[in-house]
């Protein structure tokens, strides 16, 4: 009993390695490539009802019922027009000083 044990926490750890490991993006991905699929994912989002809804769900169904629920959902606004010449920039705390 206690090998079959084993062996089932050894798969375990090996899916859930496996996991982890195909949520990271590929070592060899531009930054160009990244901001490209950003750009595909945005547009999927906003044009497709259907992976919206499921994205919120996947996404915000875990958070239903607190106080973050609502934010999490309107996170996915698709209304929402970047503003000024550096929207694209990292806010100022996540900036590197020279």
């Amino acid at each position: 009993m206690r090998v079959r044990y084993s062996s089932w926490l050894l798969a375990a750890g090996f899916a859930a390695a496996a996991g982890i490991a195909s949520a990271q993006p590929p070592a060899n991905e531009s930054p160009q490539q990244n901001v490209r699929e950003s750009e595909q994912y945005e547009q999927l989002l906003c044009t497709n009802p259907g992976f919206r809804a499921r994205r919120i769900a996947k996404e915000c169904g875990p958070l239903q019922g607190s106080s973050l629920y609502d934010g999490c959902v309107a996170s996915f606004n698709c209304n929402r027009q970047p503003n000024g010449a550096g929207w694209r920039q990292a806010p100022p705390s996540e900036q590197i000083s020279r």
